[in-house]
Protein backbone atom coordinates (compact mmCIF):
# COMPACT_ATOMS: atom_id res chain seq x y z
CA UNK A 1 0.00 0.00 0.00
CA UNK A 2 2.93 2.29 0.74
CA UNK A 3 4.54 1.47 -2.37
CA UNK A 4 1.05 2.03 -4.25
CA UNK A 5 0.98 5.53 -2.57
CA UNK A 6 4.20 6.95 -3.48
CA UNK A 7 3.63 6.05 -7.16
CA UNK A 8 0.18 7.69 -6.98
CA UNK A 9 2.15 11.35 -5.50
CA UNK A 10 4.70 10.87 -7.76
CA UNK A 11 1.96 10.43 -10.67
CA UNK A 12 0.63 13.85 -9.17
CA UNK A 13 3.69 15.58 -9.25
CA UNK A 14 4.26 14.80 -12.61
CA UNK A 15 0.91 16.20 -13.81
CA UNK A 16 1.35 19.65 -12.13
CA UNK A 17 -0.95 18.53 -9.32
CA UNK A 18 1.43 18.78 -6.58
CA UNK A 19 3.88 21.37 -6.88
CA UNK A 20 6.65 22.00 -4.42
CA UNK A 21 7.07 25.72 -5.23
CA UNK A 22 10.47 26.93 -6.43
CA UNK A 23 12.33 23.46 -4.63
CA UNK A 24 15.46 22.02 -6.17
CA UNK A 25 15.69 18.27 -6.26
CA UNK A 26 17.74 17.94 -3.39
CA UNK A 27 14.56 19.01 -0.90
CA UNK A 28 16.75 17.78 2.19
CA UNK A 29 19.14 20.43 1.06
CA UNK A 30 16.80 22.90 0.24
CA UNK A 31 15.55 22.26 3.69
CA UNK A 32 19.15 23.14 5.27
CA UNK A 33 19.64 26.11 3.32
CA UNK A 34 16.12 27.52 3.92
CA UNK A 35 16.74 27.29 7.54
CA UNK A 36 19.86 29.19 7.09
CA UNK A 37 17.82 31.81 5.14
CA UNK A 38 16.53 32.86 8.36
CA UNK A 39 19.61 33.80 10.38
CA UNK A 40 21.61 35.81 6.99
CA UNK A 41 20.96 39.07 5.81
CA UNK A 42 21.84 41.00 3.29
CA UNK A 43 24.77 42.66 4.13
CA UNK A 44 23.24 45.85 3.74
CA UNK A 45 20.38 45.55 6.00
CA UNK A 46 20.22 46.61 9.48
CA UNK A 47 18.30 45.69 12.59
CA UNK A 48 17.00 47.72 15.24
CA UNK A 49 14.54 46.65 18.43
CA UNK A 50 11.72 48.26 20.35
CA UNK A 51 9.32 47.59 23.05
CA UNK A 52 6.39 49.52 22.72
CA UNK A 53 3.83 47.94 24.92
CA UNK A 54 1.44 44.89 22.70
CA UNK A 55 3.91 44.04 19.88
CA UNK A 56 0.55 43.00 17.72
CA UNK A 57 0.24 47.20 17.50
CA UNK A 58 4.03 47.84 17.25
CA UNK A 59 4.60 44.89 14.36
CA UNK A 60 1.56 46.76 12.66
CA UNK A 61 2.67 49.99 13.19
CA UNK A 62 5.79 49.54 11.88
CA UNK A 63 5.31 47.35 9.21
CA UNK A 64 3.88 50.66 7.78
CA UNK A 65 7.13 52.22 7.02
CA UNK A 66 8.95 52.67 4.20
CA UNK A 67 12.41 50.90 4.00
CA UNK A 68 11.28 48.94 6.36
CA UNK A 69 12.08 44.75 5.11
CA UNK A 70 10.32 42.82 8.37
CA UNK A 71 9.19 43.02 11.49
CA UNK A 72 9.28 40.04 13.63
CA UNK A 73 7.50 39.94 17.29
CA UNK A 74 9.27 38.30 20.01
CA UNK A 75 10.51 38.66 23.58
CA UNK A 76 13.96 39.99 24.91
CA UNK A 77 15.47 41.67 28.13
CA UNK A 78 14.65 38.25 29.79
CA UNK A 79 17.25 35.58 31.45
CA UNK A 80 15.16 32.67 30.44
CA UNK A 81 16.00 30.93 27.04
CA UNK A 82 13.13 30.56 24.68
CA UNK A 83 10.37 31.90 27.12
CA UNK A 84 7.04 31.41 26.32
CA UNK A 85 3.79 33.84 25.58
CA UNK A 86 2.44 32.45 28.77
CA UNK A 87 5.62 33.02 31.06
CA UNK A 88 5.83 36.48 29.37
CA UNK A 89 2.34 37.61 30.04
CA UNK A 90 2.77 36.09 33.89
CA UNK A 91 6.23 38.30 34.47
CA UNK A 92 8.13 35.73 35.42
CA UNK A 93 11.25 36.17 33.11
CA UNK A 94 12.18 39.48 33.01
CA UNK A 95 11.47 39.66 29.18
CA UNK A 96 9.37 42.65 27.66
CA UNK A 97 7.15 42.13 24.54
CA UNK A 98 9.30 43.25 21.83
CA UNK A 99 9.36 43.39 18.01
CA UNK A 100 12.78 43.18 15.83
CA UNK A 101 12.74 45.19 12.83
CA UNK A 102 14.98 44.25 9.56
CA UNK A 103 15.05 47.47 7.80
CA UNK A 104 17.23 49.01 4.75
CA UNK A 105 19.58 52.20 5.77
CA UNK A 106 19.60 53.48 2.19
CA UNK A 107 15.73 53.98 2.45
CA UNK A 108 15.60 54.67 5.72
CA UNK A 109 17.30 56.00 8.61
CA UNK A 110 17.42 55.21 12.27
CA UNK A 111 16.54 58.56 13.54
CA UNK A 112 13.25 58.01 11.40
CA UNK A 113 12.45 54.82 13.29
CA UNK A 114 12.97 56.29 16.13
CA UNK A 115 10.67 58.88 15.19
CA UNK A 116 8.04 56.58 14.77
CA UNK A 117 8.45 54.38 18.17
CA UNK A 118 8.12 57.76 19.98
CA UNK A 119 4.95 58.22 18.10
CA UNK A 120 3.44 55.44 18.49
CA UNK A 121 4.36 54.72 22.75
CA UNK A 122 3.63 57.00 25.92
CA UNK A 123 6.95 57.34 26.85
CA UNK A 124 5.66 58.85 30.47
CA UNK A 125 4.51 55.45 31.11
CA UNK A 126 6.59 53.68 33.45
CA UNK A 127 3.67 50.70 33.97
CA UNK A 128 3.12 49.81 30.93
CA UNK A 129 1.28 50.27 27.60
CA UNK A 130 -2.00 52.07 28.14
CA UNK A 131 -4.36 48.82 28.60
CA UNK A 132 -1.38 46.72 29.16
CA UNK A 133 -0.15 46.81 32.44
CA UNK A 134 3.30 45.17 34.05
CA UNK A 135 6.81 45.27 33.65
CA UNK A 136 6.30 43.17 30.53
CA UNK A 137 5.03 45.90 28.47
CA UNK A 138 7.00 48.45 29.09
CA UNK A 139 8.56 51.19 26.80
CA UNK A 140 12.29 50.38 25.82
CA UNK A 141 14.72 50.74 23.32
CA UNK A 142 17.61 48.07 22.97
CA UNK A 143 20.39 48.98 21.05
CA UNK A 144 22.56 46.75 19.04
CA UNK A 145 25.64 49.39 18.60
CA UNK A 146 27.22 52.86 20.25
CA UNK A 147 25.85 54.27 17.30
CA UNK A 148 22.32 53.45 18.31
CA UNK A 149 23.08 54.37 21.58
CA UNK A 150 24.08 57.95 21.17
CA UNK A 151 21.11 58.40 18.31
CA UNK A 152 18.42 57.06 21.01
CA UNK A 153 19.98 58.90 23.80
CA UNK A 154 19.27 62.00 21.51
CA UNK A 155 15.81 61.43 19.88
CA UNK A 156 15.05 60.91 23.90
CA UNK A 157 16.71 64.15 25.27
CA UNK A 158 15.12 65.95 22.51
CA UNK A 159 11.66 64.45 22.93
CA UNK A 160 11.39 65.60 26.65
CA UNK A 161 12.54 69.10 25.69
CA UNK A 162 10.17 69.50 22.97
CA UNK A 163 7.09 70.52 25.57
CA UNK A 164 5.26 67.42 23.89
CA UNK A 165 4.53 65.94 27.63
CA UNK A 166 3.83 67.49 31.15
CA UNK A 167 5.33 63.94 32.48
CA UNK A 168 9.13 63.35 32.40
CA UNK A 169 10.11 60.68 29.77
CA UNK A 170 10.80 57.42 31.13
CA UNK A 171 11.61 55.20 28.25
CA UNK A 172 14.72 52.95 28.88
CA UNK A 173 17.75 52.90 26.58
CA UNK A 174 19.06 49.53 27.16
CA UNK A 175 21.76 47.34 25.27
CA UNK A 176 20.46 44.38 23.60
CA UNK A 177 21.11 40.86 24.61
CA UNK A 178 19.15 38.82 22.85
CA UNK A 179 16.06 37.99 20.78
CA UNK A 180 13.42 35.23 21.15
CA UNK A 181 11.06 35.09 18.21
CA UNK A 182 7.66 35.08 19.57
CA UNK A 183 5.12 31.94 18.71
CA UNK A 184 3.78 31.42 15.17
CA UNK A 185 0.24 33.01 15.78
CA UNK A 186 1.34 35.96 17.06
CA UNK A 187 2.96 36.83 13.66
CA UNK A 188 1.52 39.26 11.40
CA UNK A 189 -1.75 39.10 13.89
CA UNK A 190 -2.85 42.23 12.99
CA UNK A 191 -2.93 40.25 9.23
CA UNK A 192 -4.38 37.03 10.68
CA UNK A 193 -6.98 38.21 12.78
CA UNK A 194 -8.07 41.95 11.58
CA UNK A 195 -11.54 41.76 13.06
CA UNK A 196 -10.11 40.89 17.01
CA UNK A 197 -6.84 42.98 16.35
CA UNK A 198 -9.11 46.16 15.59
CA UNK A 199 -11.04 45.15 18.53
CA UNK A 200 -8.24 44.95 20.76
CA UNK A 201 -6.80 48.06 19.38
CA UNK A 202 -9.72 50.52 20.34
CA UNK A 203 -10.52 49.18 23.35
CA UNK A 204 -6.50 49.93 24.00
CA UNK A 205 -6.53 53.75 24.05
CA UNK A 206 -3.49 53.64 21.69
CA UNK A 207 -4.72 55.34 18.75
CA UNK A 208 -6.72 57.82 20.90
CA UNK A 209 -3.43 58.62 22.83
CA UNK A 210 -1.89 59.34 19.55
CA UNK A 211 -4.25 61.29 18.23
CA UNK A 212 -4.66 63.56 21.07
CA UNK A 213 -0.38 63.65 21.76
CA UNK A 214 0.30 64.38 18.33
CA UNK A 215 -2.55 65.03 15.82
CA UNK A 216 -1.79 65.95 12.23
CA UNK A 217 1.48 66.33 13.27
CA UNK A 218 2.19 62.68 13.37
CA UNK A 219 2.42 62.89 9.25
CA UNK A 220 5.52 65.01 9.19
CA UNK A 221 7.06 62.16 9.84
CA UNK A 222 7.86 60.68 6.61
CA UNK A 223 8.12 57.03 7.32
CA UNK A 224 4.49 57.48 9.26
CA UNK A 225 2.73 58.25 5.60
CA UNK A 226 0.14 56.06 4.78
CA UNK A 227 1.00 54.42 1.35
CA UNK A 228 -1.06 55.49 -1.56
CA UNK A 229 -1.66 52.26 -2.86
CA UNK A 230 -5.02 50.61 -1.54
CA UNK A 231 -5.99 47.15 -1.97
CA UNK A 232 -9.00 45.79 -3.67
CA UNK A 233 -11.11 44.01 -2.54
CA UNK A 234 -11.50 40.65 -3.35
CA UNK A 235 -14.44 40.90 -5.92
CA UNK A 236 -12.11 43.41 -7.53
CA UNK A 237 -9.24 41.31 -7.74
CA UNK A 238 -10.83 38.20 -8.76
CA UNK A 239 -12.21 40.05 -11.79
CA UNK A 240 -8.92 42.02 -12.43
CA UNK A 241 -6.58 38.63 -11.99
CA UNK A 242 -6.49 35.46 -13.88
CA UNK A 243 -7.35 32.39 -11.44
CA UNK A 244 -3.65 31.71 -11.67
CA UNK A 245 -2.59 34.80 -10.27
CA UNK A 246 -5.19 35.01 -7.57
CA UNK A 247 -4.19 31.58 -6.77
CA UNK A 248 -0.70 32.60 -6.54
CA UNK A 249 -1.07 35.82 -5.12
CA UNK A 250 -4.38 35.45 -2.76
CA UNK A 251 -3.55 32.03 -1.49
CA UNK A 252 0.06 31.41 -1.77
CA UNK A 253 -0.09 29.23 -4.78
CA UNK A 254 2.84 28.02 -6.58
CA UNK A 255 2.68 27.79 -11.21
CA UNK A 256 4.26 24.98 -12.86
CA UNK A 257 7.90 25.06 -13.48
CA UNK A 258 9.14 25.51 -17.37
CA UNK A 259 5.41 26.49 -17.96
CA UNK A 260 4.95 30.28 -17.06
CA UNK A 261 5.59 33.53 -18.56
CA UNK A 262 9.09 34.70 -17.37
CA UNK A 263 11.38 31.53 -16.22
CA UNK A 264 13.35 32.11 -19.25
CA UNK A 265 12.64 35.90 -20.14
CA UNK A 266 15.97 37.79 -21.31
CA UNK A 267 14.33 41.04 -22.34
CA UNK A 268 15.54 44.36 -20.54
CA UNK A 269 12.98 45.90 -17.92
CA UNK A 270 11.35 45.49 -15.06
CA UNK A 271 9.13 43.31 -12.82
CA UNK A 272 6.62 44.87 -10.81
CA UNK A 273 3.81 43.38 -8.69
CA UNK A 274 0.65 42.51 -10.97
CA UNK A 275 -1.79 43.94 -7.82
CA UNK A 276 0.01 47.20 -6.59
CA UNK A 277 2.71 48.02 -9.63
CA UNK A 278 4.79 48.06 -7.18
CA UNK A 279 8.82 47.65 -8.43
CA UNK A 280 10.47 44.59 -6.95
CA UNK A 281 13.02 43.39 -9.42
CA UNK A 282 15.39 44.34 -12.58
CA UNK A 283 16.18 41.98 -15.52
CA UNK A 284 19.58 43.00 -14.84
CA UNK A 285 19.61 40.96 -11.39
CA UNK A 286 18.16 37.51 -12.86
CA UNK A 287 19.81 34.65 -13.53
CA UNK A 288 18.84 31.00 -14.94
CA UNK A 289 18.73 28.88 -11.57
CA UNK A 290 17.58 25.93 -13.44
CA UNK A 291 14.46 25.76 -11.54
CA UNK A 292 11.64 27.00 -14.17
CA UNK A 293 10.67 29.87 -12.05
CA UNK A 294 12.04 33.46 -12.37
CA UNK A 295 14.94 33.92 -9.85
CA UNK A 296 16.72 37.06 -9.17
CA UNK A 297 20.34 37.83 -7.26
CA UNK A 298 18.51 40.78 -5.22
CA UNK A 299 15.48 42.80 -5.27
CA UNK A 300 15.53 46.62 -7.25
CA UNK A 301 13.32 48.00 -3.92
CA UNK A 302 14.33 45.90 -0.84
CA UNK A 303 11.91 48.28 1.01
CA UNK A 304 8.94 46.76 -1.33
CA UNK A 305 9.49 43.33 -0.46
CA UNK A 306 8.99 41.94 3.35
CA UNK A 307 9.83 38.37 4.57
CA UNK A 308 7.74 36.09 6.78
CA UNK A 309 8.62 32.16 8.08
CA UNK A 310 6.62 29.39 5.71
CA UNK A 311 6.72 26.01 7.50
CA UNK A 312 4.79 23.94 4.77
CA UNK A 313 5.86 21.45 3.30
CA UNK A 314 7.32 19.79 6.54
CA UNK A 315 9.97 22.27 6.32
CA UNK A 316 11.03 26.03 7.36
CA UNK A 317 11.57 28.02 4.67
CA UNK A 318 11.26 32.75 4.21
CA UNK A 319 8.25 33.56 1.79
CA UNK A 320 8.94 36.80 0.29
CA UNK A 321 5.45 38.94 -0.08
CA UNK A 322 4.90 42.54 -1.82
CA UNK A 323 4.56 45.69 1.07
CA UNK A 324 1.79 47.23 -0.06
CA UNK A 325 -0.05 44.73 -2.45
CA UNK A 326 0.96 41.79 0.45
CA UNK A 327 0.90 39.90 -2.79
CA UNK A 328 2.75 36.09 -2.37
CA UNK A 329 5.36 36.40 -4.88
CA UNK A 330 7.53 33.01 -3.82
CA UNK A 331 10.41 32.11 -1.72
CA UNK A 332 14.47 33.52 -1.10
CA UNK A 333 16.92 30.48 -0.23
CA UNK A 334 20.47 31.07 0.56
CA UNK A 335 21.98 29.29 -2.56
CA UNK A 336 22.20 32.02 -5.51
CA UNK A 337 25.23 33.36 -7.12
CA UNK A 338 27.55 35.97 -6.21
CA UNK A 339 27.76 38.61 -5.19
CA UNK A 340 24.70 38.14 -2.70
CA UNK A 341 24.63 34.45 -2.40
CA UNK A 342 20.58 34.90 -2.54
CA UNK A 343 18.04 33.32 -4.83
CA UNK A 344 15.30 35.07 -5.31
CA UNK A 345 12.50 32.46 -6.44
CA UNK A 346 9.32 34.03 -7.97
CA UNK A 347 6.10 33.24 -9.57
CA UNK A 348 5.67 34.65 -13.13
CA UNK A 349 1.89 35.05 -12.03
CA UNK A 350 2.83 37.14 -9.16
CA UNK A 351 4.58 39.50 -11.41
CA UNK A 352 4.50 41.99 -14.46
CA UNK A 353 6.96 42.68 -16.94
CA UNK A 354 7.95 46.31 -18.10
CA UNK A 355 10.13 46.38 -21.37
CA UNK A 356 12.74 49.17 -20.89
CA UNK A 357 11.34 51.33 -23.47
CA UNK A 358 7.77 51.26 -21.96
CA UNK A 359 9.13 52.16 -19.01
CA UNK A 360 8.75 56.30 -18.76
CA UNK A 361 5.45 55.86 -20.45
CA UNK A 362 4.67 53.00 -17.37
CA UNK A 363 5.50 55.61 -15.03
CA UNK A 364 8.88 54.20 -13.78
CA UNK A 365 11.08 56.73 -15.98
CA UNK A 366 13.56 56.73 -12.81
CA UNK A 367 14.66 53.38 -13.52
CA UNK A 368 16.00 53.96 -17.12
CA UNK A 369 19.59 54.83 -15.75
CA UNK A 370 19.71 51.35 -15.52
CA UNK A 371 19.71 50.41 -18.89
CA UNK A 372 21.98 53.07 -19.51
CA UNK A 373 24.89 51.54 -18.15
CA UNK A 374 26.81 48.73 -19.44
CA UNK A 375 26.68 45.09 -17.25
Amino acid sequence: MKTITLLFIGILVSMGFIAFGCQKTDLAKEEKNAMAANTTESKNLKIATFAGGCFWCSESDFEKAPGVVKVISGYTGGKKENPTYEEVTAGKTGHVEAIQVTYDPEKVSYETLLGVFWRHIDPTDGGGQFVDRGAQYVSAIFYHDEEQKKLAEKSREELGKSGKFAKPIVTRIVPFTKFFEAEDYHQDYYRKNPLRYSYYRHGSGRDQFIEKVWGKEKMKDPAALKNSFTKPDDAALRKKLTPLQYEVTQHEGTEPPFQNEYWNNKREGLYVDIVSGEPLFSSRDKYDSGTGWPSFTRPLEPGNLKERDDRKLFMKRTEVRSRQGDSHLGHVFPDGPPPTGLRYCMNSAALRFIPKEDLEKEGYGQYLKLFAEKK
